[in-house]
């Protein structure tokens, strides 16, 4: 029942939170902006991000109207800087709509995708198509992220069988439940990352599931920074099995009386060395190397990987152990209960200490709690985390029971309790010996020669098997805090997210509103029409217009049409097209594709006769970059 209550929280959770990962970077701006037109053709196209980004040589292409790719050579960084990526294009460039496609990984490790237009000369009828999906919602993402959770599970246990043996029960290295733990560990953590080794080019650029085996393809994946970290973490997997095998081998001595399987404190420093070597890897190339104050950051996240893995792992290591059946399995010393829980609750202290920071990191404020994805997340974590510590408390209270029950104190006071006392008459000869069952009065019913009374339970194993229930509950729970951490890794964090939001608004910044006066048709009526126009800049733009009366108050009019007009290059007029939301009018796609001075012309109908057209100027501004 434990397993089949761990599994099916495992598949519940990765299928519930299988939804695409947000990306980690963002496009801040890009030269040409998205939607200008040019009057001649540009010499190059470059993109700038919220963060370094890294591509491969299809990263960036840009597409003529014709659907012709336009960009001969590869991208690379604009003036060395590694938040940017350019592409020069061809010499000669025919007028029309062209489409900039591009695909890079940001620094975290997660590939982002986008495209927009520009166009030269006049905008054409027809552009390039891209595909928007997500870049996690496709076959090779999917897997992806599923071969993620594996990778951190198997981290779990290898990490906390380990320290269990070397920490609190040398001797359970030679049960077989934890050298199958250990097994199982390794096994899914050296699959899971050769699996994602073959899948990271694919992943990145896009490709098909088949296109693992690409040598070409793993080549490029091996330079990356993911790519040399999943590298770096099978080759101590490889030594990991080495010395596991060396350490099964101590172990089947000891069987023999060769030679003690105790662990010095050689094998204790070499064990915590990798460890933390094993949590590098992921801490190299995911949110703690991107982003502020990295060089905290990095040691912070492998603290809170071992913490997680000693804590989790060693709870599962524990439940197992506990519910061992049969007449040859031994118990678990108290003692060894004892450690586990001192050094459970260090892990736990260290997780949230290391959490605290990391989200403070990750979210940077109060808000984005509630805002964004990431944060949303986090406080679920959080909430189980409570309900962990909640569950803890009463594990630590069955512990510290157990122990009591088994100290040399508490034995003593047993033994002196249940040592027979003999009545004895003063001068008498003793009692003789009894012969046989009949001859005993008070011989309970149902003891006789052939029959066995089953001894009654002990204040232990009451002791042990509360324990058990409690550390299966911790488990379950644990199960879900590590599936929601690694779901945290593959979502965007809310600081990134802010910082991305914060680009994005900038061009909100140029809203402009024009107040313009009209003659409403009648004596001393003069009406005014209000037009915003945002952001008010090249691109598109959302245009509302609202009509108000002489005193203040709002007019309905029958019909309001707004055009824009550059006179100085022969654009327009681009008519908004409008559109009565009772109350006022609007429109939401209204394009504008080059900066400059604007003329706006208002036609106002008040009757179903009488109309009037007013015009003002507006200055259209270009994308910052």
């Amino acid at each position: 029942m434990t397993v089949l209550v761990l599994v099916a929280a495992v598949l519940a959770l990765l299928l519930g939170g299988a939804g695409a990962a947000s990306a980690h970077a963002g496009l801040s701006g890009s030269d040409p902006a998205d939607g200008s037109v040019l009057k001649t053709e540009p010499q190059h196209v470059t993109l700038t991000f919220t963060e370094s980004v890294s591509f491969s040589d299809d990263s960036l292409r840009v597409l003529s109207p014709a659907n012709e790719r336009v960009n001969p050579r590869p991208a690379q960084h604009a003036d060395g800087k590694e938040n940017t990526a350019r592409v020069e294009l061809s010499g000669k460039l025919p007028q029309g709509t062209y489409t900039v496609a591009w695909r890079v990984v940001s620094a975290d490790g997660h590939p982002i995708s986008g495209a927009f237009v520009f166009s030269i000369g006049r905008p054409s009828e027809t552009a390039a198509v891209v595909a928007t999906d997500s870049p996690d919602d496709t076959a090779v993402g999917r897997l992806y992220g599923v071969l993620r959770h594996v990778a951190y599970s198997g981290l779990a246990l290898l990490v906390g069988a380990a320290t269990f043996v070397l920490v609190c029960w040398p001797t359970a290295g030679a049960t077989r439940p934890v050298r199958r733990l250990l097994t199982v560990g390794w096994v899914a953590l050296t699959v899971s990352t050769v699996a994602l080794l073959l899948l990271r080019g694919p992943y990145e650029s896009a490709g098909s599931v088949t296109s693992a085996f690409d040598l070409g393809q793993l080549g490029r994946a091996v330079t990356t920074r993911s790519g040399g970290a999943l590298m770096a973490r099978l080759v101590l997997l490889a030594v990991i099995a080495v010395l596991l095998r060396r350490w099964a081998r101590r172990f089947d001595g000891a069987d023999d009386g060769a030679r003690s399987p105790e662990p010095g404190s050689r094998d204790r420093q070499v064990g915590a060395l990798l460890a933390v070597a094993l949590a590098v890897t992921w801490a190299f190339a995911e949110h703690a190397a991107a982003g502020i104050q990295v060089v905290l950051a990095m040691p912070v996240a492998v603290l809170h990987l071992l913490a997680m893995g000693v804590w989790l792992g060693g709870l599962i290591t524990l439940l197992l152990l506990l519910r061992r059946r049969g007449p040859a399995d031994q118990g678990v010393p108290a003692s060894a209960i004892a450690r586990f829980s001192r050094m459970a609750f260090r892990a736990v202290t260290v997780l949230v200490g290391t959490g605290v920071y990391q989200s403070w990191r990750q979210v940077g404020s109060w808000e984005a709690l509630s805002s964004t994805s990431y944060g949303r997340t986090l406080v679920v974590k959080v909430a189980v985390v409570v309900l962990v510590l909640w569950v803890a408390s009463y594990s630590r209270r069955w512990t510290a029971r157990l122990v009591h029950e088994a100290s040399p104190a508490k034995a003593v006071r047993v033994r002196a309790a249940e040592r027979a006392r003999v009545a004895q008459t003063v001068g008498a000869p003793p009692a003789p010996a009894r012969q046989d069952h009949d001859t005993a009065p008070d011989a309970p019913a149902g003891d006789g020669p052939d029959e066995k009374a089953a001894p009654p339970a002990s204040d232990a194993d009451t002791y042990r098997r509360g324990l058990r229930r409690m550390v299966t509950v911790e488990a379950v729970l644990g199960v879900v805090v590590l599936v929601i951490t690694t779901v945290l890794t593959g979502t965007q964090p809310s600081r990134a997210a802010g910082e991305k939001a914060a680009a994005a608004s900038v061009a909100d910044s140029g809203v402009k509103v024009l107040t313009v006066p009209f003659d409403m048709g009648t004596a001393n009526h003069q009406g005014t029409v209000q037009i915003t126009l945002s952001p008010g800049r090249v691109g598109e733009n959302t245009v509302e217009a609202v009509v108000f009366t002489a005193d203040g108050g709002l007019a309905s009019v029958p019909e309001l049409r707004v055009t824009l007009t550059q006179e100085e290059l022969g654009i327009g007029p681009l008519d908004a097209k409008l559109k009565n939301q009772k109350g006022y009018w609007a429109a939401y796609d209204l394009r504008l594709p080059m900066p400059g001075e604007w003329t706006v012309n208002v036609t106002i109908r008040t009757t179903d006769i009488d109309q009037v057209t007013v015009r003002e100027t507006v200055r259209i501004t270009s994308v910052p970059r």
